[in-house]
């Protein structure tokens, strides 16, 4: 009898958690991702200035495009591209961090989403101006006219940040395998969908999506870096049992469990 209480009583190991992050590999993830971001904006940007490597397949892709235009790929890119404007999806980060503060009742992740979102915004805008690259001709503009400027493309860069930030901030709190597997997948995909939309609709050239996809990588690595910062100065072992509260629970209840079966033994 005795022992069919001890193993009653006996705590159940539990599903192994995703791995947590220490400090130092966020801030090798933060350099990879601002190394290879770097790298790919400003390579682009000096193609672009001699006309070289690939800005060379910008017009095939551009009129290879054109030959495959029907009503339903015009319809689903026009709903991505209007989804992914700089000024709707900087509405949505707005909202979506509001209710993040109060919901979450957490001030630092939200801050740093709009903060980031921001500086995309700012970059991107001097970086047209400064390049000052003209779009692929008007007459192949399928959603009418539209008078920014080329490179980069700001619905492909804010897309970039908004999702890669927000993957990685989930990815890294959540403290489950399958979502630390899927949210890295899931932002690429929405960044793809994005930029494929803007050079199906005739708005830019490939060229200057693959740019703004690195440039959006950078950005993240400042988020990256500047929450390795924040969980850095609160002292607290992303991998140890002190950031896990219900596995700190799960483990107090598990040892007073058995010791109350210890003792009716």
């Amino acid at each position: 009898m005795q022992q069919a209480v001890r193993e009653r009583a006996r705590p159940r190991p539990a599903s192994p958690p995703a791995p947590r992050c220490s400090q130092r590999t966020l801030f090798l993830w933060a350099a990879a991702l601002l190394l290879a971001g770097d790298a790919l904006f400003w390579t682009l940007y000096a193609q672009v200035q001699t006309t070289s490597g690939l800005v060379l397949l910008d017009g095939p892709v551009h009129d290879a495009l054109l030959g495959i235009c029907g009503p339903f790929l015009t319809a689903l890119a026009g709903a991505v591209s209007a989804a992914t404007s700089p000024l709707l999806i900087s509405v949505v980060c707005v909202g979506f961090c509001v209710a993040w503060w109060i919901r979450g009742r957490e001030l630092w992740r939200p801050a740093v989403l709009l903060f980031a979102m921001a500086f995309t915004e700012v970059v991107t805008t001097a970086a047209k101006e400064w390049v000052a690259r003209p779009r692929p001709p008007a007459r192949n503009f399928l959603l009418g006219p539209e008078d920014a400027l080329s490179f980069p493309s700001g619905h492909t860069a804010g897309t970039t940040v908004f999702l890669f930030a927000l993957a990685y901030f989930v990815a890294s709190r959540s403290g489950r395998r399958s979502t630390a597997v899927l949210a890295p997948p899931a932002a690429v995909a929405g960044t793809l969908l994005a930029a494929f939309s803007r050079v199906y609709l005739g708005y830019h050239w490939m060229s200057d999506v693959v740019a703004s996809f690195g440039l959006g990588l950078a950005v993240t690595a400042i988020v990256v870096f500047a929450d390795a910062v924040r969980r850095g100065s609160e002292g607290a072992d992303p991998g140890g049992a002190d950031s896990d509260p219900a596995a700190s629970r799960g483990a107090i209840s598990g040892g007073a469990i058995s010791g109350g079966a210890r003792r009716s033994g």
